[in-house]
């Protein structure tokens, strides 16, 4: 190894002695001639810079490729679960290891919370999000929080905490409770139509996807979409658009290509024109929603402004800016509560007496309705029901953390680990430019952190968190589970989050029964747990319930 490093160093120092004699040899040749002297001394310089990073990196074990073009993308997009096979990985290679992305690039790994507390620490500093996935980010939604790094992160959300303090969340709590009632008149309506079954066949992430961007609108902009109404505003028609090529786009690989070549993530015409029409309507509908706010309307978008444009550079986002987190706001507020409620319901309706319990658990107020405090602090086991489907089934934007270190870094483990020769280490280096991923999945649901029970829904384990086993304490983000980030990215809308779910769920299940349909309707995964009923994987997010009246 040390004769290695020596001729690394001389090839270094080389390519370093050369930059002084181009000067003098500009003088005896041709423009031409000191151009091309002049790029290979660069390619040599980046070549032992680079060789030199790669050779101090540690060189991790990892499992055998299955493809030359993608590595082990395709066996991940397949897998029914994928965070069995990170833990058999895990298992194998330990907590730390090196998987092939294609084209002869390589990822790691880490499934250790010390090692993964570490990169989400230093995410947006020390670690950031690739170009490509920056671009796509802009490309629907501009230049927001999710695309901002470095200082203009820190920039963006500080203009944005005060819009999601406790006390704003506090005042939108009626919003909340309203639209949940919206959905229970509704609801009753259609099982009064069918007085002869008593029940009604109802596809929930409709009704939930209604339900959010009407609450979103309410909250973020005083503005009601009015979609559980009737309503079609062009924002909703392309949501309607998109869930309906859910389907079609989760079997497509052309994205798990589009990680290795970013020109086929371009394709195919149609996906770019969704893209396209999306970002028009969340554009339309921002600038329509920051004019009200000129005139002084309340809401998430009018303390936005307000902290953005009057306190000072620290704080100050520019109009474009200001829209961008509008967009932001419409996208993220909709689609991840709405799928959140609906795998909520689905875990429901496949365990009745975890349902039951719940049901029996929500009690009367005083006031009729909970007040914030009352949702937060005074209603465990519906707190414990959410905590447990966050953890168990992971939104597909925050299945897999991926980061690219921006510069060296040294990541220490929770326990040691055997690198590719056989050392034995308790930290692992990356060079610059390495990829460095967090699996979400298997952090929120492997047994060697968990338990056996890992893969069940049983609720009552967040009713004592020291019962918790001593592994998932180690991990830092939200109840111990990584579904809302961690570090500096945390997601700024967690309590937006989850005040709008205790919201719709206290109201609906107190009223309502949730059932799965029947039949061969429960898609089971490879460990034999139920997943979401086999309609809700037919219609992507979707999945039709049978939904009764309970009793009073």
């Amino acid at each position: 190894m040390s004769s290695v490093s020596s001729t690394l160093d001389q090839l270094f120092a080389t390519s370093e002695r050369l930059r002084p004699s181009l000067s003098s040899i500009s003088q005896r040749h041709g423009a031409l001639d000191v151009l091309l002297i002049s790029l290979s001394t660069l390619a040599l310089l980046h070549l032992a810079r680079t060789t030199r990073r790669q050779w101090n990196a540690t060189r991790l074990r990892g499992p055998p490729s299955t493809s030359f073009l993608t590595g082990v993308g395709e066996v991940l997009f397949e897998a029914s679960d994928a965070s069995i096979l990170y833990e058999e990985w895990a298992n194998t290679l330990g907590p730390a290891f090196s998987v092939s992305v294609g084209l002869g690039r390589s990822r790691v790994v880490l499934c250790d919370p010390r090692a993964a507390a570490h990169v989400y620490a230093r995410d947006s500093t020390v670690y950031r999000r690739s170009q490509q996935m920056r671009d796509a980010i802009a490309n629907i939604g501009g230049h927001n929080l999710l695309w901002a790094e470095g200082d203009d992160h820190k920039r963006h959300r500080r203009a944005m905490i005060p819009a999601f303090s406790n006390a704003a969340i506090r005042q939108l709590t009626p919003v909340f409770i309203d639209g949940a009632y919206k959905v229970k008149e509704a609801w009753e309506g259609l099982i009064n139509e069918s007085a002869t079954t008593g029940s009604v066949e109802i596809d929930v992430h409709a009704w939930m996807s209604h339900l959010s961007l009407d609450s979103v609108g309410i909250a973020g902009f005083s503005h009601d979409f009015a979609t559980l109404a009737g309503a079609q505003p062009p924002v909703a028609t392309i949501f309607d658009s998109i869930q309906a090529r859910a389907p079609e786009l989760s079997k497509n690989k052309r994205h798990i290509l589009g990680l290795v070549i970013p020109w086929l993530s371009l394709l195919p015409k149609k996906h770019r024109a969704m893209v396209g029409d999306l970002n028009k309507a969340l554009e339309d509908a921002a600038k329509s929603f920051l004019e009200r706010a000129h005139q002084g309307s309340a809401g998430i978008v009018g303390i936005t402004r307000s902290e953005a444009l009057g306190k000072g550079e620290e704080m100050y986002m520019s109009t474009d800016e200001v829209l961008s987190q509008m967009k932001l706001l419409i996208l993220a507020g909709h689609r991840t509560t709405s799928g959140a409620l609906t795998r909520i319901l689905n875990y429901l309706a496949q365990h009745p007496e975890a349902q039951s319990k719940l049901r029996d658990s929500l009690p009367e107020f005083a006031s009729s309705d909970p007040s914030y405090e009352q949702l937060i602090n005074d209603l465990p086991y519906l707190d414990a029901v959410i905590t447990e489907c966050l953890r168990l089934q992971v939104s597909a934007s925050a299945a897999d953390f991926i980061r690219i270190a921006d510069e060296d870094d040294v990541i220490p483990l929770s326990q040691p680990i055997y690198d590719a020769s056989g050392n034995l280490l308790t930290s692992i280096a990356v060079s610059k430019s390495t990829i460095v991923s967090v699996p979400v999945c298997y952090m929120n649901r492997a047994s060697s952190i968990w338990g056996p029970d890992s893969r069940e829904f049983r609720p009552e384990r967040w009713l004592d968190e020291d019962g918790l086993p001593s592994k998932a304490r180690e991990i830092q983000g939200h109840r111990h589970i990584l579904s809302f980030s961690d570090g500096q990215r945390a997601c700024l809308g967690k309590a937006f989050a989850l005040a709008e779910m205790k919201a719709v769920l206290y109201v609906l299940i107190r009223y309502f029964i949730v059932e799965i349909k029947g039949g061969d309707d429960t898609l089971k995964g490879t460990d034999g747990q139920p997943r979401l009923p086999r309609a809700a994987v037919m219609d992507g997010l979707g999945s039709t319930l049978r939904v009764k009246q309970a009793e009073q």
